[in-house]
């Protein structure tokens, strides 16, 4: 009796190993964590027109982002946009707009930031416009899905014109900036940008921009965007205080 009962007690504990060493094969093994993302991140983007026949047009835009986000409290943000057009041979834009931003992480919803401007527009008669500033910012909106930033600040403007002494001046600053997506591969953009001069608030230049961009591959999108600049004192009466672009480009993701 005492035979039998060793038996089955074997024969189970042999049963019971089988069965965990085959549960134990079955299990599939833990996913791998995945990849920290990288501190670099942006986007160059081309778009270029060309009309031939009873007129020659050619329109070229080029512009870049970039971002340097190593998840700490403090983000580096680089952007820069070059307009150049001509109709039948004659100039009809001309401009470049620089900036470079960081913004360190006060609380979940304020910020300081310090960034340096740069625009030269051949038609508003800007040799040079360089514009450091600092200020705090507040993100209104900050969800998945839609992101939307206002901020303040103060600076100072150094502007040449053409045949005009250099000229340098306090500045008070504002922007905002909205981004909200439509769907995992299009979305919306929205900035505002004003540089006033302390001294006199009627003295101001404004940026607006308005934008949708679309996804094509995982690397590449199309967007187009709609540019306006304000200046609403002109350096002379022969220069008009605003100026559209439409812009097309393809943008390559990095």
């Amino acid at each position: 009796m005492c035979d039998v009962i060793r038996r089955v007690a074997v024969m189970l504990t042999v049963a019971t190993l089988i069965g965990a060493v085959r549960a134990y094969a079955q299990t599939p093994p833990p996913a791998a964590p995945a990849p920290p993302p990288p501190p670099w991140t942006g986007s160059a983007g081309l778009g270029l027109t060309l009309n031939r026949g009873n007129t020659e047009t050619t329109n070229f835009n080029l512009s870049f982002e970039a971002t340097h986000d190593p998840k700490t409290h403090s983000v580096w943000k680089f952007k820069g946009l070059y307009l150049r057009g001509a109709n039948t041979g004659t100039l009809t834009a001309d401009q470049l707009q620089l900036q470079g931003r960081n913004e360190r992480t006060l609380t979940e919803r304020v910020y300081a930031f310090g960034q340096l401007q740069f625009l030269k527009d051949h038609f508003k008669e800007i040799d040079y416009l360089v514009a450091p500033s600092a200020g705090l910012g507040y993100k209104l909106v900050a969800t998945p899905m839609t992101s939307f930033n206002v901020d303040g600040g103060l600076g100072v403007k150094l502007e040449k014109n053409p045949g005009l002494d250099r000229r340098t001046d306090l500045v008070v600053t504002a922007s905002d900036k909205l981004e909200h997506k439509l769907s995992e591969t299009a979305k919306i953009t929205q900035g505002l940008g004003a540089l006033w001069k302390a001294q006199d608030f009627g003295d101001a230049l404004y940026t607006f921009s308005a934008g949708v961009a679309a996804s094509m591959t995982t690397r590449t999108q199309l967007k187009v965007e709609l540019l306006d600049t304000y200046a609403s004192r002109p350096p002379t009466a022969a220069v008009k205080s605003n100026d559209v672009a439409l812009i097309t480009a393809l943008v390559y993701k990095f």
